[in-house]
């Protein structure tokens, strides 16, 4: 969005939504920091977390691996496989076991055919096309002065946006699953998953900050459209 001349909108809307976004990376850095400091009562690691969750589940073929990084956590549906970072799959502490609990909550979902997750896989191919089209034929569309190119970057831009309001439900599902599984074979203890609960919270406002940009990004496209 830099090429563009700075106008009301970018000061009303896009500041705004960058201004969140920066303070939801905050708190989730922030929370996982401290409740990785906290180890839990039971002694169970994020890896085991994760397994005795699938095993309640009767899900036998989901694979759990460690992976590098810091917060790469994820499950790969492609390969059945939930990846869990270095501070996570060995980590027996609070954010490690909500974290964990996550992303088998997400191997769930995709078990049961959760609608919103079928729908977000089947988009898939047309957001990675739009993350990376998106912006560059905007920009040439508005540098050639061709309206049709602006058009089908707007278009495209609008599938990231889809993709990241679908994202919101998967998200937030996965979370509630991890709570409930969490509680429900007594885990942590209260205390300990109230702070599983901040973790996860504060990871949830980066896909509501990461759709809330893009939503400000999008409307300020759409008028810059209308005033050429």
């Amino acid at each position: 969005m830099l090429f563009m001349p700075f106008d009301e909108l970018f000061l009303f809307l896009v500041i705004p939504a960058l201004l969140f976004t920066l303070w939801a990376q905050f708190k989730v850095s922030s929370n996982f920091k401290k409740y990785s400091k906290e180890r839990v009562t039971s002694g169970i690691t994020g890896a085991q977390a994760a397994a005795e969750i699938l095993r309640q589940e009767g899900l036998t073929d989901v694979r759990i691996e460690k992976i590098p990084g810091h917060l790469t956590d994820h499950f790969d549906p492609r390969d059945n496989v939930i990846r869990l970072s270095e501070s996570v799959y060995d980590a027996s502490t609070v954010a490690a076991v909500g974290v964990a609990a996550h992303e088998a909550g997400h191997a769930i979902q995709y078990a049961h055919d959760y609608s919103p997750m079928k729908v977000r896989a089947a988009i898939i191919p047309i957001t990675r096309i739009g993350s990376t089209l998106a912006m560059p034929l905007v920009f040439l569309g508005f540098i050639t002065e061709m309206t049709g190119l602006i058009n089908i970057g707007i278009i495209l831009f609008g599938a990231v946006v889809v993709f990241q309001l679908i994202t919101l439900p998967v998200e937030f599902n996965a979370s509630n699953r991890a709570i409930a599984a969490i509680e429900g074979h007594a885990m942590l203890t209260p205390y300990e998953v109230r702070g599983s609960k901040k973790v996860l919270n504060a990871a949830a406002l980066t896909y509501v900050a990461a759709l809330a940009m893009s939503l400000a990004q999008l409307i300020r496209l759409l008028a810059m459209s209308r005033r050429r």
